[in-house]
């Protein structure tokens, strides 16, 4: 079997359970390809360099199974990375709640002979593609959780007219506008009051960020639904914010969402349930007293 690994560089708390991880990869003869800087950092931290079999600088790689080690921002990084290759990911938690990370990292080696022998769940995950007519997107167009059009930080509210299939919709006077995935319906979309969205559902949630008006509320819309947002302000711009990787653009400017041609792969263990998740990530029904 043939692994891609990415991680963040904050693993210190966790460098014996790492180190103890690739050993158990290295002897069941697996290949593994690391990211640089995720290698570069290891080398740092382990008294001696995990045993790897290529170096990943760029984006020629290939494998059957991607790990993601760290959070939930290290996960949306290595969806960009995996990208249309479409990958199937597996996510080691070594963050804090880790809401996309199905394993912690002190579960992986106990669950790893699941993993080499393919005793595993995949999820496809719909992204929103994000395009404009009126100006050039320099990031990458594609959220895995949400796309956010937000005011910047000095400028009042921000009118945005927004679309759905070429019919108007409304005209939001409000901080933001998040169009959420379902996977993303957990993040940036729970905090401002949007719908908690189960993962395999064919939708996603528009919500707006601190809206003028009471009675504008998050809505839900098919996932097959061209949104279409045109932003005016009193500042000259505003941004757009994709997974957390944004740009500035100028004020009048269009986007339009649309769904991916292509899906991210998520790596869950067989006994996985969404209703188990919402509990433990979420303390859905726990007393806490």
């Amino acid at each position: 079997m043939r692994i891609a690994v990415f991680g963040n560089l904050y693993q210190e708390a966790h460098i014996q359970e790492l180190s103890t991880l690739f050993d158990l990869l290295s002897r069941h003869n697996v290949w593994v390809e690391m990211e640089e800087s995720f290698y570069n950092y290891l080398c740092s931290m382990l008294q001696s360099p995990p045993e790897i079999n290529d170096i990943i600088k760029g984006d020629d790689f290939n494998a059957a199974i991607a790990l993601s080690i760290g959070g939930d921002g290290t996960f949306l990084r290595t969806a960009q990375r995996v990208g249309e290759k479409e990958i199937p990911i597996l996510g080691i938690n070594t963050g804090h709640l880790g809401y996309l990370t199905d394993v912690s990292v002190d579960e992986v080696n106990d669950n790893l002979h699941n993993l080499l022998e393919g005793k595993y769940l995949v999820e496809a995950r719909t992204m929103i593609g994000v395009t404009s007519p009126d100006a050039k997107l320099d990031l990458w167009q594609y959220a895995l959780n949400e796309v956010a059009i937000l005011k910047e930080d000095t400028s009042s509210m921000i009118e945005m007219e927004a679309t759905v299939d070429n019919s108007h919709l409304a005209t939001y006077l409000a901080d933001g506008l998040i169009v959420s995935t379902p996977t993303g319906s957990t993040g940036y979309n729970l905090s401002v009051g949007g719908p908690i969205v189960a993962p395999s559902a064919p939708v996603w949630a528009i919500s707006p960020v601190a809206a003028h008006s009471l009675t504008m509320r998050p809505l839900i819309v098919s996932d097959d639904s061209i949104i279409s947002v045109t932003t005016r302000s009193r500042s000259a711009t505003y941004r757009i914010s994709l997974d957390g990787r944004s740009q500035t653009l100028p004020v009048g400017t269009t986007i339009e969402m649309r769904r991916a041609p292509f899906v991210t792969r998520v790596i869950q263990r067989l006994e996985h349930r969404f209703t188990d998740t919402l509990r433990s990530k979420l303390l859905w029904g726990i007393d806490k007293r």
